[in-house]
């Protein structure tokens, strides 16, 4: 019986070195050769690495599925409303009781409270319902043969080697996600080894067809990203119009009492009293307004999407019972074509956006707030046509 603990064992006894010789971009066929040289170099059988190679293309739909995510352009209302519906509510909870013993498990062992893993296997798949249909070997060799991001896929490549080596990946059958994420939660192979457990006792981690091993899987990676067990991960609050705007958004950290001292005031439920809070406001001083604990920023290490992790975080809230977040009125933000614009100017005066790509993320938002403190505008890191113009 091949266990998780024998391909720990494995992949720690043979560490995966950072910086290969397989080099991005050029043929494909060299860059597959050049992997299997460095397989062998690693120690595989050769025979194993010619039946693991042997299938192998590029897939165009990879990378235009790479380049076009569009949907986080999305203000967080608009982006909240596609992903949460009252039938994947009800769904969330009915699952909740029905994996009650797993997910008791799951909280005693890893601290991760239900309603976050719940929110994870909804928008990741639906409930397992879809996990995609690209090849996953493909969509991994893919992206590490495109020279945009490549030290973040090739040692995944390997990772999924070993996981073929104990016979728990199909070079040609196993599928999932554009960027190789595979299964239930959606964890790429090198999460798999690391923090894969073996919930139904079968002796495989199987992610695609357990929701044990998926749930317990994606737990344990959390509790190993940081999750702090007990602690909440964000809760919605009310916002007084004279509060200090610049202090909103993740870069500033106060006590939670020290917020609820400048009129902060929870919606639900008391304050997290001393533990460390940010004010975010996805849509400014006029929308909806919460506190994000420490466990919030684990989430980053699972999705970089501010919205999406935003969107998670308070879903996770919802099927544990809190109410729909109050949008209240807030001004219309810039999208798009203007927002690229926005981010080019900022750009222009020196600031770090990122990719001028119309996507309001941590860059963007961290120089919007810089610039209205100097324009003398509310500093709520909420970019607006009055601020477009200002600028």
């Amino acid at each position: 019986m091949r266990s998780l603990l024998k391909t720990i064992l494995a992949v720690a006894l043979f560490a995966f070195p950072s910086v290969g010789f397989a080099k991005c971009g050029g043929a494909f066929s060299d860059f597959v050769k050049e992997m299997q040289g460095e397989a062998r170099s690693k120690g595989y059988d050769t025979a194993l690495v010619d039946r693991f190679f042997a299938n192998v293309r590029s897939d165009s739909k990879v990378l235009r599925a790479d380049r076009s995510q569009g949907v986080f352009q999305l203000d967080f209302t608009s982006f909240s409303r596609r992903l949460i519906s009252n039938d994947r509510l009800n769904k969330a909870r009915s699952n909740s009781q029905k994996y009650n013993r797993i997910f008791d498990r799951m909280e005693r062992e890893y601290g991760v409270s239900r309603g976050v893993l719940l929110a994870f296997w909804a928008f990741e798949t639906d409930f397992g319902s879809y996990q995609g249909d690209f090849n996953t070997l493909n969509a991994l060799m893919t992206l590490s043969h495109d020279c945009r991001r490549p030290e973040l896929f090739r040692p995944q490549v390997f990772a999924a080697l070993e996981l073929y080596k104990h016979g728990d990946f199909s070079p040609t059958k196993t599928t999932g996600a554009w960027a190789g994420e595979i299964g239930m939660v959606q964890m790429l192979p090198q999460d798999i080894i690391d923090n894969g457990v073996d919930g139904d006792g079968d002796g495989h981690v199987l992610l695609k067809t357990s929701a044990a091993d998926a749930l317990l899987s994606g737990a344990k990676m959390l509790q190993h990203l940081g999750w702090r067990a007990g602690e909440p991960w964000l809760q919605e609050v009310v916002v007084p119009e004279t509060l200090d705007w610049s202090k909103s958004g993740l870069r500033t950290q106060l006590k939670a009492s020290d917020w609820a001292k400048m009129g902060v005031a929870p919606r639900a439920g008391k304050l997290a009293g001393n533990l460390p809070a940010s004010l975010i406001l996805p849509q400014g001083r006029k929308g909806p307004a919460f506190l994000a604990y420490p466990n919030f920023r684990v989430y980053f290490e699972w999705n970089q999407s501010f919205t999406y992790v935003l969107t998670a975080a308070y879903f996770a809230n919802r099927i544990e019972g809190a109410p729909s977040f109050l949008a209240g009125t807030p001004e219309r933000g810039l999208a798009g074509g203007d927002l690229k614009i926005l981010q080019d100017k900022l750009t222009r005066k020196g600031y770090d956006v990122g990719k001028i790509d119309g996507i309001l993320g941590a860059g963007t938002r961290a120089a919007v707030q810089d610039v209205q403190q100097k324009l003398g505008l509310p500093a709520d890191a909420w970019p607006t046509r009055q601020l477009l113009n200002r600028l």
